[in-house]
């Protein structure tokens, strides 16, 4: 992801999340946290998607993964997801983690068939409509990529 992206990463950003993230967070994201890693993905040199995580000592931390509405269900989210976990792994991780709102079953159900498991909550996690997050968790990166080429 570069700052050329930004605007359309927040229109795909503003339509896919109660609470968008700033263009200053997307910002400092990219520019300046130095744990951070973002991709996009470009469909004839637009962003058709993007994903984001941080990387801290051997953990990977999905920050955002999301899809513009008119690239849905066509497996861009997985492979959002299985590079994301390639990098991950090519920089040292050896687990996974993200938040899920649990009212999102299409982000459920791809995560759960990637191998993450559900390992807590974290209540009111969402500020917007306090709606409690699912902590999931993948501990075996290097596995997942040998499953998924």
């Amino acid at each position: 992801m570069q700052p050329e992206h930004l605007d359309q990463v927040l229109v795909i950003e503003k339509s896919s999340f109660p609470t968008p993230w700033t263009r200053q967070a997307f910002d400092y994201e990219i520019q300046i946290n130095d744990f951070a890693h973002y991709i996009v993905a470009l469909q004839d040199n637009r962003v058709a998607g993007y994903a984001g995580m941080w990387i801290i000592l051997d953990e990977a931390h999905i920050t955002n993964v999301a899809v513009h509405k008119k690239h849905r269900s066509r497996g861009l989210g997985k492979a959002l997801m299985l590079e994301m976990i390639k990098r991950s792994v090519l920089l040292g991780a050896e687990r996974m983690t993200l938040e899920v709102r649990p009212s999102n079953t299409t982000a459920r159900h791809l995560y759960t068939r990637l191998g993450f498991a559900e390992r807590g909550l974290r209540k009111k996690y969402y500020t917007d409509t306090e709606e409690d997050a699912i902590i999931m968790w993948k501990d075996d990166l290097v596995g997942m990529l040998t499953c998924n080429k």
